[in-house]
C-alpha cells in the first residue's frame, strides 16, 4: 500500500529528529553492510519505519522506554499486524541494546538480512 502525504511529511521530519539510538545505528547502516541498502524513516501506508530493507521485506523497530508505557504496547501490536499483513517482516530492538553496543545490533541486522 502507498504511503500516504501526511506519512511522507512525516518521514522527512522524522529523519531531521531521529533519536540517539537510530542515529547511531544509521551511521553504520548507511555504509551498506554486506551490500545491503537500508532506508531510514520509510513510510509505508499511515505508518513510518525507522529502517527498512526493501529487498528482504524487513521493518526494523527502535523501541524505546516510551513503547512500555500506556497504550503504546497495544498500538505497536496493531502496527506491526497491519505491516505485516502488507508482506513486510517486523524487528524490533531495544535502544537499550543499540546505546550498549550499535556494531553488534547492526552485525545480527545483516545476518538476518542475508539469511534469507
Amino acid at each position: 500500500m502507498p504511503a500516504s502525504n501526511h506519512a511522507y511529511r512525516n518521514a522527512r521530519r522524522l529523519r531531521r529528529k531521529m533519536s540517539l539510538p537510530e542515529v547511531l545505528l544509521w551511521q553504520i547502516l548507511r555504509k551498506q553492510p554486506g551490500y545491503i541498502k537500508f532506508r531510514r524513516q520509510h513510510p509505508i501506508g499511515r505508518y513510518v519505519l525507522d529502517f527498512y530493507v526493501i529487498e528482504s521485506k524487513l521493518g526494523i523497530e527502535i523501541d524505546g522506554i516510551s513503547h512500555d508505557i500506556g497504550d503504546r504496547p497495544a498500538r505497536d501490536e496493531e502496527r506491526d499486524r497491519w505491516i505485516e499483513a502488507q508482506g513486510i517482516r517486523m524487528l524490533r530492538i531495544s535502544a537499550k541494546d543499540v546505546l550498549a553496543d550499535p556494531n553488534a545490533v547492526a552485525d545480527s541486522v545483516v545476518r538476518l538480512c542475508t539469511e534469507r
